[in-house]
């Protein structure tokens, strides 16, 4: 990743608790948010969210996935126990709002959310982790706990120590069963 552009850091109160938060705008425009606690430096190894963004799920409630209720969750943890949530502004796995939505439509006539993407051209995830990783050393942060349920995202940071992994489990819905059985059987989530 070259040429970052890093804003300032500012604070943030929310309902969840106050932040600090930092912009990162990648060399393809696309504007990451790190969202942490004043005492993140001090953290030996911080518990960290690596949040994909999910428009639908963080800004709507849609209840057809887990993401709003994650980030929710992961926010009040974070402002409890001090960390990060780095919001990873990759839309529907990185295929993009758009082809999120026709991916639901595919949804809609029955397919699973891994063969909706494949029927759109995609892999079932094509997320890139380099800007996690540099905003992660940006932060001077060397270990973490991580926040996932996803092993990719374990995978996707070899230069940084992930001491423990945190699982983020939400309660199915009616709406979200189906989703989340695919992305354990098929994406290896552990759910």
């Amino acid at each position: 990743m070259k040429n970052i552009e890093i804003s300032q850091i500012a604070t943030l109160p929310t309902i969840h608790g106050t932040f600090k938060i930092q912009a990162f705008k990648d060399d393809l425009g696309k504007e990451h948010l790190a969202i942490f606690t004043e005492n993140l430096s001090t953290l030996e190894a911080p518990i960290v969210r690596v949040h994909s963004e999910c428009l639908t799920g963080d800004a709507i409630g849609s209840v057809k996935c887990d993401c709003g209720e994650q980030l929710d969750f992961a926010l009040d943890l974070i402002a409890k126990e001090g960390g990060l949530v780095i919001y990873h502004r990759q839309e529907g796995r990185n295929i993009g709002l758009l082809n999120k939505v026709n991916a639901y439509a595919l949804q809609d006539q029955g397919f699973d959310t891994v063969a909706a993407n494949h029927q759109l051209g995609f892999r079932a995830d094509e997320r890139t982790y380099e800007i996690v990783e540099f905003i992660l050393h940006h932060l001077g942060i060397k270990k973490l706990k991580l926040l996932t349920n996803n092993p990719a995202k374990m995978e996707s940071l070899p230069d940084i120590k992930i001491v423990e992994r945190l699982p983020i489990k939400m309660e199915p819905n009616p709406h979200n069963e189906a989703y989340l059985k695919t992305k354990k059987e098929q994406m290896g989530h552990l759910l």
